[in-house]
């Protein structure tokens, strides 16, 4: 057995090892939420990296399919109240503040991150070098260069399961029927999409202050630069700030430009725009040569319209004004869809009353019935194959999200070579699409 693999209890064996061809078993589709949850002997054993508000709405959901035995954060408040939660850690959880302590434990299978953004990677290649099963939320990726590391790491330990945490990608009644339409011609073809995905909030100056004894604020800096602490930097609130996250271009962006780009079939390596103009974004803070020229007050835009251009003629607007949401516009119609509603005349007339059930969703789902969202998580894993949130398509979204956000830090037109994945006739945007890490925070290649 190769060092990096899972020794597991044979009670446990089959749940790992079964192969991927007994997806050639017809699924019996008794509703919409057919569930995959596996037998009480066969149940997974799981580690939750990061536990604080999402992580712990993470691990309850994990906890319907394995026994979650340890739980890890920087925040000892975080790490302990999970340790103890009724639905999580259940009093019987090991709990740590380091993740590399679960990763070195050969009898944890699946892993859970649920770090802030700038982790994301570091932790999930080491766990898939460390032969795990890898849930991640997203984003996943901090910088383009990113991108490139997790789909190499994946593409070499292919025989583990990574699950990107996008639920929209679930969602039958709303962004599934609005990917089949569109995927379908039924709104002919389409020449503009416009990604609502709202403007990060304002704020500060903030103050410095001492780090609360519970936080190791240290490791939660990472990789980025060694700052002072600040309340309003860490923990929810580090969205906001382009050194741990992409501010909305990444956050509701990582969800509405995924289901564009799977609509339009563009998900898919060697795909994407070949010009980013973001002349039409603002920020809270004075901005010199992409970077802030504050350090106490929240960074990432606020106001924007940044268009993502493709060599067919088609427009992707990722924008801070309007409905959030995303609204194609095609020859035949028009169709708009959120998280509350799907709404057009293609949905008033039913333009797809006789194409869209069980075959479609089979075939959207990538074979598998159509379920809860790590309900296919850990279908996948017992099967085989490919999840519905994968980590090549959504490397496709993280490109256009990425480039969004350089474009408009810089308040100019960027040329991107969708073939090489490089930034062109630019130096000075190209040199934004990785970052320096701090030393002792590298990813590894895989």
């Amino acid at each position: 057995m190769p060092a990096h693999q899972v020794k597991t209890r044979p009670s446990r064996r089959q749940f790992l090892a079964q192969a991927a061809a007994s997806a050639a078993t017809p699924y019996l589709l008794t509703s919409s939420r057919a569930s995959a949850a596996p037998s009480a002997n066969d149940r997974p054993r799981i580690g939750c990296i990061g536990v604080g508000s999402m992580g712990m709405g993470d691990a309850g959901d994990h906890a319907r399919f394995g026994d979650i035995v340890a739980v890890c954060d920087v925040d000892g408040g975080h790490c302990q109240r999970a340790r103890y939660d009724d639905r999580v850690g259940r009093g019987r959880a090991d709990a740590y503040e380091d993740y590399r302590r679960i990763l070195d434990r050969g009898d944890i299978d699946v892993v859970s991150i649920v770090t802030p953004d700038h982790w994301h990677v570091k932790i999930a290649v080491e766990a898939l070098q460390a032969g795990k099963h890898v849930f991640c939320q997203k984003p996943l990726t901090l910088t383009l260069e990113e991108n490139r590391l997790i789909r190499q790491a994946c593409q070499k330990h292919s025989d583990r399961v990574f699950f990107v945490g996008t639920q929209q990608r679930s969602d039958r009644d709303r962004f599934l029927r609005a990917v089949n339409m569109v995927q379908k011609g039924l709104l002919g073809r389409v020449t503009k999409i416009t990604a609502g995905i709202d403007g990060a909030p304002t704020g500060g100056p903030f103050q410095a202050e001492v780090p609360p004894a519970e936080l190791d604020w240290y490791m939660w800096l990472g990789q980025a630069p060694l700052v002072d602490y600040m309340k309003r930097r860490c923990h929810y609130e580090f969205r906001w700030w382009y050194e741990y996250s992409g501010g909305k271009f990444t956050d509701w962006g990582a969800h509405h430009v995924d289901i564009a780009l799977w609509a339009m079939g563009l998900d898919k390596q060697g795909t994407g725009p070949v010009e980013i103009d973001g002349t039409d974004a603002h920020h809270p803070v004075e901005f010199k040569d992409g970077m802030p020229q504050r350090h106490d007050c929240y960074n990432t835009s606020d106001d924007f319209n940044v268009i993502s251009r493709f060599d067919d003629g088609l427009e992707l607007h990722v924008t801070s004004r309007g409905d959030n949401g995303i609204l194609f516009e095609g020859e035949k119609g028009r169709l708009f869809v959120n998280r509350g509603r799907i709404s057009g005349t293609p949905i008033d007339e039913q333009w797809d009353r006789d194409a869209y059930g069980d075959a479609e969703l089979a075939e959207l789902y990538k074979g598998k019935p159509h379920e809860g969202h790590k309900d296919n998580f850990y279908r996948c894993i017992r099967e085989g194959g490919l999840p519905v949130s994968d980590v090549y398509s959504h490397v496709q979204t993280m490109n256009v999200c990425h480039l969004s956000a350089i474009a408009a830090r810089l308040g100019r037109k960027i040329a991107w070579d969708p073939k090489s994945e490089q930034i062109t006739g630019d130096d000075q945007a190209a040199a934004m699409m990785s970052r320096v890490r701090r030393p002792g925070f590298d990813i590894p290649v895989a």
